[in-house]
């Protein structure tokens, strides 16, 4: 004892090899530790033995099975994080004289294949590795497989971004797949684990090895997903990736079938995980993070798509390409055996609601100015479309009462709003009912409880309803008349309703356009006697502001078009433009429009002074009475004519008639004229057509 109490001290001849063997006890060994360890020293320099210096210091702990079963899952998480997958295949494989390497199984057209072998050996040499290494067999196999995966979508030389595979690409990964069913076959792959090695090379990945891993029952879309601990990061790569499947699918490639395969089985998987209650919810761990992340990515991909169409996508372009397929999965066949369930309805709901309310930026104000603007024609086609796919899950009663729904509810963006009214009622039969009804309910609430918000809507609604035309809504001036023009009119129950009115009235005048003042102005609201002075204000105000503008109230036509691009056309232009739809209504009906009866008694400046010239324009009668004829003549047995500017016309008829064979005739023209002589006949046919319109002129200033 007393010589192993005095041992040789260890830093003298035994010093570079304990250095040697542990240099981690000398580098970490601070000055304090040393002199604690001088301190321990005995008397003449000798060192304590070594039961000595650790008695009473460290006391080993007796693990039980939980300490155990700790210290084993640290091992085994010590060796994978530390695992080198290149160095593992490599003795996995071999002696080069029985080589069994995976690359080559895979790689099975190389000039090295080894096709006469059966998936069983890698499972077998991978078991016995797993064994040597200490680690599951599940798990050493799942990395394997992890890596050929990879290794295959990194082989083809085309730069990314690219989410298809190459020929050879998918020959390989056929090769790898068979590996992987054998394993799962064998209870030798761990689908947790081979997720978990995927995720660490996610920007390595193919998209499309990705669903062939679904489409091979090896792991599936949603099993990939889920494990996956950041939400936001999933979100962002399947986003990314199905964009670009987007424009891949619309290029003109031999691939298009299976990227629409793929595209559809993505879409399926997003809504069914995402628009499913949780009671249907069955055999997953956390329903509620897959629900939010398959949200998530299809409002993304939808935002994406709304925000090009608002910057202004060129046709045919790769930005235009990917907004188009991906408004194609709103087609009723993209969700094949789900489109009996309720998950495509709320689907559709969820996405009008999100067009709806997609950056509300534009005020009432700017929506009252630029609300000819989103006219159905001049909607983009890929939204209107995206708007009919949506209509066709959709009822009509259902359509118009969500729309009620977002609008009572949540700020909106208005083009997008107003846009969806137009297309409503263009490309569904019994919108025009609805779109009634329900502008009736919005004015019944405004006038009961003064809420502007409801007046502000019903307006705009039948505004833009009226912009389609009369086919599809009644005109602004017919709608405005009798929603405001009778004793049953909506602000006819009290004072209050009628201060409402002209106040709402009044604060619109400096937006409203001049077309909308006219119609206010022609077609008044019916006001008693004692209340006129509200009107007559309004009245003012109006007139100011046409002024204002340079516009005369007369300027407006028989039949407006409050959808074109110009506030205001020439009178001459919109009585030619009047007369043609007079004529075309006469043909119909065989009656005198009733536009034309009301102008002669309600708007007889216009009536005489721009609608009677444009209509009784001098020109060689046919013998058999067109169209034009039978309506001047009603009208003249109706006294709609004064007698002074109708003996006129015809006289300025004959005239044109008499004159006509004096002139070279258009019908008997030499083959070939020179520019001279066509200057000459056009001029005498000029001055003929003058001279007819001074004596109409003459005859509408002696009748005034």
């Amino acid at each position: 004892m007393g010589a192993r109490a005095c041992p040789r001290p260890m830093g003298r001849k035994r010093g570079p090899e304990a250095e040697r063997r542990c240099p981690w006890l000398v580098r970490d060994m601070s000055a304090s530790q040393a002199r604690g360890a001088a301190s321990d020293l005995g008397q003449g320099g000798c060192r304590r033995a070594w039961v000595e210096l650790l008695a009473g210091r460290v006391k080993r702990q007796k693990l039980g099975p939980e300490g155990e079963q700790k210290v084993r899952e640290s091992a085994v998480r010590l060796l994978r994080s530390h695992l080198n997958l290149g160095d593992l295949v490599l003795e996995v494989e071999g002696p080069p004289g029985k080589q069994l390497c995976l690359s080559r199984l895979i790689d099975y057209d190389g000039p090295g294949a080894h096709i006469d072998l059966s998936s069983s050996l890698i499972g077998s040499a991978l078991r016995d590795q797993a064994a040597q290494l200490g680690v599951p067999a599940a798990v050493l196999c799942s990395q394997v497989v992890a890596s050929g995966l990879v290794r295959v979508c990194e082989a083809d030389a085309v730069p990314p971004p690219k989410v298809l595979l190459t020929p050879d690409q998918r020959k390989k990964l056929s090769s790898l797949f068979e590996i992987a069913q054998n394993l799962l076959a064998q209870s030798m792959f761990s689908r947790l684990s081979f997720c978990q090695e995927l995720w660490k090379v996610q920007n390595s990945l193919l998209l499309e090895a990705v669903w062939r891993l679904h489409v091979q029952n090896i792991v599936s879309l949603q099993e990939l997903l889920e494990s996956h601990a950041d939400s936001q990061a999933v979100v962002a790569w399947l986003s990314r990736d199905l964009r670009l499947l987007c424009e891949q699918t619309e290029a003109p490639c031999q691939h298009t079938d299976v990227a629409r395969a793929m595209l559809a089985d993505f879409v399926q998987m997003l809504v069914s995980r995402g628009f499913q209650k949780n009671a249907d919810v069955r055999g997953t761990v956390d329903p509620e993070w897959m629900s939010q992340v398959a949200v998530a990515v299809l409002k993304r991909m939808l935002a994406s798509a709304l925000e090009a169409l608002a910057a202004g996508i060129q046709e045919g372009s790769a930005a235009h390409k990917a907004v188009s397929c991906w408004f194609g999965v709103f087609s009723g066949h993209m969700y094949g055996s789900i489109i009996s369930t309720e998950y495509p309805k709320r689907f559709f709901c969820h996405t009008l609601t999100q067009i709806l309310t997609h950056k509300p930026v534009l005020k009432v104000s700017d929506a009252v100015q630029m609300q000819r603007e989103w006219s159905f024609a001049r909607t983009p086609p890929l939204l209107s479309g995206l708007y009919r796919r949506l209509f066709v899950i959709l009822s009509p009663e259902e359509l118009v009462g969500h729309l009620q729904e977002v609008l009572e509810t949540q700020e909106v963006n208005w083009q997008h709003v107003l846009s969806c009214v137009s297309t409503l009622v263009i490309c569904l039969p019994d919108a025009q009912q609805l779109v009634n009804g329900w502008v009736s309910r919005l004015l019944t609430h405004a006038f009961e409880s003064c809420d502007l918000d409801s007046m502000v809507l019903a307006f705009l609604v039948a505004r833009q309803a009226a912009l389609e035309g009369p086919a599809a809504f009644p005109s602004y001036a017919a709608w405005f008349q009798a929603a405001f023009g009778s004793a049953r009119g909506f602000h006819g129950s009290s004072k209050k309703a009628l201060v409402f009115l002209f106040k709402f009235l009044s604060d619109l005048v400096p937006f409203e356009a001049p077309r909308y003042l006219q119609v206010h102005i022609l077609h008044p609201p019916l006001v008693p006697s004692k209340y006129r002075t509200l009107l007559t204000d309004y009245v003012a105000l109006a007139r100011t502001r046409l002024a204002d503008l340079k516009v005369s109230v007369e300027n407006m036509g028989l039949y407006e078009d409050l959808s074109s691009a110009g506030d205001v056309t020439e009178p001459r232009c919109q009585a030619a433009q009047d007369v043609e739809k007079a004529i075309m209504v006469f043909e119909h009906t065989g009656k005198i429009p009733a536009a034309v009866l009301e102008a002669s008694i309600f708007r007889r400046s216009y009536y005489l002074s721009h609608f009677l010239p444009a209509l009784l324009t001098p020109r060689v009668l046919p013998r058999v009475p067109d169209s034009r004829a039978a309506l001047i003549e009603s009208l003249r047995r109706a006294d709609k004519i004064p007698p002074s500017l109708y003996s006129t016309y015809r006289q300025a008829c004959s005239t044109v008639g008499e004159k006509k064979p004096e002139g070279p005739s258009l019908h008997n023209l030499p083959r070939f004229l020179t520019a001279r002589e066509t200057h000459t006949c056009l001029d005498q046919y000029r001055n003929i057509l003058q001279t007819g319109c001074q004596g109409g002129r003459r005859a509408v200033s002696t009748v005034e």
